[in-house]
This record gives structure tokens, C-alpha cells and sequence, in this order.
């Protein structure tokens, strides 16, 4: 008798219900004369719960099987840090503290699931606010090693990008990869080229501020108050006169920079003329949404314009752009209009900071069998490629 010995790993395939059976093959034997396979199946519904707090959000969520979104908590921090203008980041990290084990029992309980059921546990362990991710992660060490839950480390800008796994059927199959991947949010700019899972390229980056910190600076010479993307978006609405302001282009790279604009507002501001302001010395309605429109608009044609530009360089099959500045929906309109390949915006709920997409990101780890020990730590300046 001729026996073969496949030693330990992990497989996955689907259920007659279209379920996902995740399984591991332990010492498994394959004999000549019956051809049997000894399988243990460890979970035929993979429940993962993902915590993120890399910055003013406290959240968690619960996602079955990479895709099927049973709850997203967060509990938004935006009341505490607006009369400051920006984030603090003490004040960030004791929010999260006061906040976490509510929202994390908050998911649990709207998911309809409990601790013994979740299969392993995801938790952003960076980029962010180094204070803001230890108190997650730590979070999330401490229900793993007290329940013998498996741990992952999920990168903060991996989680944008698999937000589309929660609205979209499978972005993996259509469209397909490889996919350009815009992820725009406060702290990040970044064109990413995702040739498979976990298998990613930079392609271009900002120089300087993001698109999320141009949003809030602008808001913040406008007067608009924090967070500046919603306040110029909603401000823009009432334009009724165009203006243009500049665009940097940087010649034929993929790369942003956000800082020349902030500077064109400031320098347009000063030098408005009297009839511009009310008795007051307010700046009118008409003239602060008249610079909202131009500067969103100026935001919004450089991201859509790159990235269509970059799908056609690499020629990816699709755009897909998360982060919190995905939701503003100019960048929407300007993709959807111009991008002749298949375009994937998560709804606004998943595109700003939440537990779920932490929680869809990480199921392709654990199928490769990776895991995080309970020595992992946070990091601040992590990179995704």
C-alpha cells in the first residue's frame, strides 16, 4: 500500500448553500486502494470581528466569511475635536479608552453573535495615532488570549481597500484584477495597484498633504469648522458663480500634492474686495461657496483624473477608492463620468474608518494561515507597498 502524507494547511471551498467551508488538513492521509481524506472542519461560517481606533473613531464590526456584513459600530469622536479645529490625539486616545468595550459589545449584540462564535479577531495595527492603536490593539490582545481566539494585525489602509468586498460580489472576480485602488482620507493619498490579495504596488502617493488635510484646511480658511470635507461639500452646494483655481499635475507621475492649493485659497481670500464681505466683515454666503466649489472641484478632477490614468497605464480591469474622502460625492460624479472601466465606491458608512472592513480584510490572511502573536505592536507609519 502506498501511502502520501500532506502536512498541515488550510482550504477553502463552498458549501451546497453557497456558504464558505474553511477547513485544515492535519497529517491528512491519501491511501492507494480508498483514496480517503481525513478533514477537520473548523468553521463552516467564518465570523471575524474587527476593531479599529487609528484615529478619532472608535469601531467594530462583524463580517461573516469576508463579505457578508453583520454589524458596523462607531462611535464618532467629531463633537469632542471640531472646536479645535483637527484631531487631538490625547484626547483621541481617552476617548477610545471611555468608548471601546460599549462599541465592540454594541457589534457584538447587533450581529446576533457572541464571543464563543467569532472565529478570530482583527484589529488595525497601523498607520495611525500611536495612542489611538495601542488602545484597540491591546483591546483585542486581551479578548484573544482570554477566549483562545486567533489574532490578526490588519494594515489601516488594507481595510479601505477591502470595504469594497462589503458592497460589491467579489471585486476578485468582477471585475477582476488587477484593480487601481485610490485610497483617500485624511492622513493618506495613496494609487495602489492590487494585482491579488495582499499582493499590492505603489504607484503614486501626496507629496505633502493628503486630501482629507487639504479638505480641512480649506474648510478652516473658509471658516467652515471640522471636519472640512462634509462642511465643503455641503457649502459647494450653494454656488452660483464658477471659479478655477490651479491644479498640480507633476508632470507624468501618479503622485499628488495639496499644499499649493491650501496656499491659492489663502492668497484668494486676502485679496477679495470689499463687496465681498457683509457689514459685519464676514465673508458673504455667496462668496464662500463660490471658493468651496472651486476648491472641491480642484480636489476632485486631480484624484478622478490620476486614477483613471493610472487604471489605463497599468491596465487595471477597475477603480476602486476608499477612505474617508471616497465619500464626497463630486470625486464620485467626476469617476463615474469619466472612467470607462467599472468603478467600486463603497457606501459612505464604509469608506470613512469602521470595524468592518478591518474585519473583511483579514479573512484572506487567515486562510493563508497567517496569525498575529501576541507580541505584535502598533506601527504608526506603516506602509502598505
Amino acid at each position: 500500500m502506498i501511502r502520501f502524507i500532506l502536512f498541515s494547511t488550510t482550504i477553502s471551498f463552498r458549501g451546497v448553500d453557497g456558504s464558505r467551508l474553511v477547513a485544515l488538513v492535519s497529517k491528512s492521509q491519501y491511501y492507494c486502494s480508498d483514496f480517503i481524506l481525513r478533514v477537520k472542519v473548523i468553521d463552516k461560517l467564518m465570523n471575524i470581528l474587527g476593531i479599529e481606533s487609528s484615529c478619532d473613531e472608535t469601531a467594530a464590526g462583524v463580517v461573516r466569511n469576508g463579505s457578508e456584513l453583520l454589524s458596523n459600530v462607531i462611535s464618532s469622536q467629531v463633537d469632542i475635536h471640531s472646536r479645535f479645529g483637527g484631531i487631538v490625539p490625547e484626547l483621541a486616545s481617552r476617548q477610545h479608552v471611555l468608548q471601546i468595550d460599549s462599541v465592540i459589545e454594541h457589534a457584538l449584540n447587533e450581529a446576533k453573535v457572541d464571543l464563543e462564535s467569532v472565529s478570530a479577531i482583527a484589529v488595525t495595527e497601523g498607520p495611525g495615532l500611536a495612542g489611538a492603536l495601542m488602545v484597540g490593539l491591546n483591546t483585542a490582545k486581551s479578548l484573544a488570549w482570554a477566549r483562545d481566539i486567533p489574532l490578526i494585525g490588519i494594515n489601516h489602509l488594507e481595510g479601505h481597500i477591502y470595504a469594497a468586498w462589503l458592497e460589491y460580489e467579489d471585486p476578485a472576480e468582477k471585475p477582476g484584477f488587477p484593480l487601481m485602488c485610490l485610497i483617500a482620507s485624511g492622513g493618506h493619498t495613496e494609487l495602489i495597484l492590487m494585482t491579488g490579495h495582499g499582493n499590492y504596488t505603489a504607484v503614486g502617493r501626496t507629496r505633502d498633504d493628503a486630501a482629507g488635510e487639504a479638505f480641512d484646511k480649506g474648510a478652516r480658511l473658509l471658516g467652515l469648522g471640522f471636519p472640512g470635507g462634509p462642511a465643503i461639500q455641503n457649502t459647494a452646494q450653494g454656488a452660483t458663480e464658477a471659479e478655477k483655481f490651479p491644479r498640480a499635475w507633476l508632470g507624468d507621475t501618479f503622485d499628488f500634492s495639496f499644499s499649493g492649493l491650501k496656499t491659492s485659497l489663502l492668497h484668494r481670500t486676502q485679496k477679495l474686495s470689499d463687496d465681498s464681505f457683509d457689514q459685519s466683515g464676514r465673508m458673504k454666503e455667496s462668496v464662500i461657496a463660490s471658493q468651496a466649489a472651486a476648491y472641491q472641484e480642484s480636489i476632485a478632477d486631480v484624484l478622478s483624473e490620476k486614477a483613471i490614468r493610472a487604471a489605463k497605464r497599468y491596465k487595471a480591469k477597475g477603480i476602486l477608492i476608499g477612505g474617508g474622502v471616497a465619500a464626497n460625492s463630486r470625486l464620485r460624479e467626476l469617476i463615474d463620468q469619466r472612467s470607462p472601466i467599472p468603478t467600486l465606491i463603497p457606501k459612505n458608512s464604509l469608506c470613512t474608518d469602521n470595524g468592518a472592513m478591518i474585519a473583511a480584510a483579514a479573512l484572506y490572511h487567515l486562510e493563508n494561515g497567517e496569525r498575529s502573536s501576541f507580541d505584535i505592536d502598533v506601527t504608526p507609519n506603516m506602509s502598505l507597498a
